[in-house]
C-alpha cells in the first residue's frame, strides 16, 4: 500500500497523511452485491441515545462479503479491487466460471486478472481458500473459521494475518495477529495471504471534520467534566483525575476483562502477553 502526504495548502491538509489507493481499480461497486444500511446515530429501537459520540457521517451502502468461500472447485477471476467504507481492508470482486459474482477480502499481491479457487485441497496460493489440514507449516492466512462451515471470524482487518505454526491430531496451532498462540480445529478453512492495506494505521486524519464524515462526534475527556458527570471529573485547576476509569467507575487499566473459566481457555496455549493460561 502507498501513503500520500499532502502539501500544507490548507490547515486541514497540513498534517494529513492519506491513502493513495494505488491498488484500487474502480470506485463503483457491483450493484447486485450492495444493500442499504441505515445509520442509527447511536440510538436504540426506542429512539433513545444508547452510545455517545456517534452521529452524522456520510451515507454508505453495505457490500455483501463472502466469508464462507463455499463455492468449491469453481475457479474465479479477479475483476476489480475496491474500497469498502465498512471495513479497513480492501475487497475484491470475483467473477466465477458459472457466472456468479462475489466479494472477498483482498490479500496483498492479488491483482486484477488473477484466478483464485476454494476447496478442500487446492494449492495454497494467494487468495485461495482451503482447510488448515492441507496447508504447509508457516503459511500466513486470514479470514479463519472457528467452526467448519461457519465462515471466517479471525484476522479480517487491514494488514492482519495469522501464521500456521503446528498441526496436531485434531487441531492446528495458529499464531494470531495479537501474538496469542491458539488451537483451531484442523478442518476449519482459511484464506492464504496477508490482507491488503497494511499501512492503514499510519494514516493521519489532518482535521476533525474528516472524523465527522465517518460518523464520529467529539469525545469529551473525563478529567474535563464535573464530579457529577464522571468519576475523574472535578478538582482544583488541572487535576489528574486519579486512576483512569469509565463513566460508571470501572477501571480502564490493569483489570482483567476475560471471563473466568471461559470454554475456549483450553484452546489458548499462550496469551498475547506471553503468559500461559492455568490448566
Amino acid at each position: 500500500m502507498a501513503l500520500k502526504k499532502y502539501k500544507p495548502i490548507t490547515a486541514g491538509t497540513r498534517w494529513r497523511i492519506g491513502n493513495a489507493y494505488a491498488e484500487v481499480t474502480t470506485s463503483t461497486p457491483e450493484k447486485t452485491l450492495v444493500e442499504k444500511v441505515k445509520s442509527t446515530g447511536g440510538r436504540n429501537a426506542q429512539g433513545r441515545r444508547a452510545m455517545r459520540y456517534i452521529g452524522g457521517g456520510h451515507k454508505k451502502m453495505y457490500r455483501v462479503i463472502d466469508f464462507k468461500r463455499n463455492k468449491h472447485e469453481i475457479p474465479a477471476k479477479v475483476a476489480t479491487i475496491e474500497y469498502d467504507p465498512n471495513r479497513t481492508a480492501f475487497i475484491a470482486l470475483l467473477n466465477y466460471a458459472d457466472g456468479e459474482k462475489r466479494y472477498i477480502l483482498a490479500p496483498q499481491g492479488l491483482q486484477v486478472g488473477m484466478t483464485v479457487v476454494s476447496g478442500l485441497s487446492v494449492a495454497p496460493e494467494i487468495g485461495n481458500a482451503l482447510i488448515l489440514k492441507n496447508m504447509p507449516l508457516g503459511t500466513n492466512v486470514h479470514n479463519i473459521e472457528l467452526q467448519p462451515g461457519q465462515g471466517g471470524k479471525f484476522a479480517r482487518s487491514a494488514g492482519s494475518s495469522a501464521q500456521l505454526t503446528n498441526k496436531e491430531e485434531k487441531y492446528a496451532v495458529l499464531k494470531m495477529p495479537s501474538g496469542e498462540l491458539r488451537k483451531v480445529l484442523i478442518n476449519c478453512s482459511a484464506t492464504v495471504g496477508v490482507l491488503a492495506n497494511s499501512d492503514h494505521n499510519l494514516q493521519s486524519m489532518g482535521k476533525a471534520g474528516r472524523n465527522r464524515w465517518r460518523g464520529i462526534r467529539p469525545r469529551n475527556r473525563g478529567v474535563a467534566m464535573n464530579p457529577v458527570d464522571h468519576p475523574m471529573g472535578g478538582g482544583e485547576g488541572r487535576s489528574s483525575g486519579g486512576h483512569p476509569r469509565s463513566r460508571t467507575g470501572k477501571y480502564a487499566k490493569g483489570e482483567k476483562t476475560r471471563t473466568l473459566g471461559k470454554g475456549s481457555d483450553k484452546l489458548i496455549i499462550q496469551r498475547r502477553n506471553g503468559s500461559k493460561l492455568a490448566k
